[in-house]
């Protein structure tokens, strides 16, 4: 007995197993889908390389990805005129079924060397209220004791020449690191502004794709609905023959 269950095993499997329609693979039921089932536009394109596949055909999942990334791919190209990095991006999140979204703050932040880390604190720091208020009581402080102790003992007597001199010097000093931190800054947008443009895109394609589903749906819904109308309709009138 267990010897016959055992050999049976392997068949019961293999006969699970069911052919695509175009590689001709024999997977499993799961890992395949109707021809029928895929929206319109999608199964228009498949038929253009396999002219012959009926409606009931089974084809499997890997295939509808690659007809999908195809479709998306060419109805991209026809739209922008060009196929660009971004464009296969959101076309690849696509037929995956992939989330394409990511926080660019993180990915920014992981990048950056201590010098740049650096510079942005000393900028941020530089256009707060902490450093205005801060600088303006080192001022005060410098010419109010340079005023006190007189020009025989003050360290930098009127017209305060030492002071003018460490002012442009972080001037000098600050308006580069300003800069860099700018330059960052701009950096970051550029990629906030490429993730949502691939975030936009896809919701629009994928929306795109929701309505022609949704219309399928509909009408192959409607086709039934008149089928069974039409049965109903027979069966009321072969009744009345009886009679």
């Amino acid at each position: 007995m267990d010897a016959t269950s055992d050999s049976d095993r392997p068949d019961r499997a293999v006969s699970r197993k069911v052919p695509c329609a175009i590689t001709g693979r024999e997977l499993s039921r799961k890992d395949l889908v109707l021809l029928e089932g895929v929206r319109p536009a999608l199964a228009e394109r498949i038929r253009v390389d396999h002219p012959d596949l009926p409606d009931h055909a089974l084809v499997s999942r890997a295939e509808v990805a690659r007809y999908r990334n195809q479709y998306v791919e060419e109805l991209l190209r026809d739209e922008h005129g060009e196929y660009t990095e971004l464009d296969r991006q959101v076309a690849d999140s696509i037929a995956n079924q992939d989330t394409i979204s990511e926080n660019t703050e993180d990915e920014f932040d992981e990048h950056r060397t201590l010098g740049e880390k650096l510079s942005d604190g000393l900028a941020t720091f530089g256009g707060s209220w902490a450093f205005l208020v801060s600088f303006g009581v080192v001022l005060v402080a410098w010419m109010a004791i340079n005023v006190v102790l007189g020009d025989a003992r003050a360290f930098d007597a009127y017209p305060f020449i030492l002071l003018n001199l460490v002012l442009s010097c972080i001037a000098a000093i600050q308006a580069p690191i300003i800069m860099m931190s700018q330059r960052r800054q701009e950096a970051k947008d550029r990629l906030r502004s490429l993730n949502d443009y691939r975030v936009n895109l896809k919701a629009e394609l994928e929306i795109r794709h929701l309505h022609e589903k949704l219309d399928h749906l509909v009408t192959r819904q409607w086709q039934r609905l008149a089928e069974i109308q039409q049965i109903q309709l027979e069966i009321m009138q072969e009744k009345r023959r009886h009679r």
